[in-house]
């Protein structure tokens, strides 16, 4: 339960910033245009990059050398020192949201997800990278367990922002509401953080 609670929590701190992905996610919702299939696509595509993530990393763990896994420790530990980095010299920008009813058609909204998710790198530093080097050392049934956390964060995350969009949007240009959730996503980063760092230096 543990693992569970690690992987959910860890990719909840991932999806949090408002991006590109989820900004177009909140405006379907805004429109009530094809939610339901929007929010579909953004979790499963989540789901298979996690476990693609957590997969790859298992499938070549016997390359592992003591200096392989040192080096990608290291890089693990500045990915997140990047993100932590990131997110405190954040600046709040005005989030500009598209609130214009003009329909378009499924096709077109489910070409759209499937680009805001696949052309955007971050999502595979997140969770391929991220979350697969991260559990490399994980038993297999730890992984799953990690993976299907992560994966269910992401499951409630996407249909919480499109389903209460309306809610929701109206607090997006609320500074003091960012800040906190940036304050938590530092605290629980930096965590990780010195959990890598213990990993390299032990």
């Amino acid at each position: 339960m543990s693992f569970l609670l690690l992987g959910f929590f860890t990719g909840l701190s991932l999806i949090l910033a408002i991006g590109a992905q989820n900004i177009f996610v909140i405006e379907q919702g805004l429109k009530k245009q094809f939610v339901f299939i929007v929010c579909l696509i953004c979790a499963i595509s989540d789901f298979l990059l996690i476990f693609l993530g957590i997969f790859l990393f298992h499938y070549f763990e016997s390359f592992f050398t003591p200096l392989i896994e040192l080096i990608f420790n290291v890089l693990l530990l500045l990915f997140l020192l990047n993100f932590i980095w990131g997110k405190i010299k954040e600046n709040k920008k005005e989030v500009q949201i598209d609130e214009s009813n003009i329909k378009t058609s499924l096709l077109k909204t489910i070409y759209r997800t499937l680009g805001f998710t696949y052309l955007n790198p971050h999502v595979y530093s997140d969770t391929v990278f991220f979350l697969g080097n991260f559990s490399k050392n994980f038993l297999v049934s730890e992984k799953y367990l990690f993976g299907i956390g992560a994966s269910l964060s992401s499951l409630i995350f996407f249909f919480a922002l499109g389903y209460l969009s309306k809610y929701l949007s109206s607090h997006l240009k609320n500074d003091k509401i960012w800040k906190i959730i940036n304050l938590i996503i530092i605290l629980f980063m930096s965590c990780l953080a010195f959990y890598v760092l213990s990993n390299i230096i032990k």
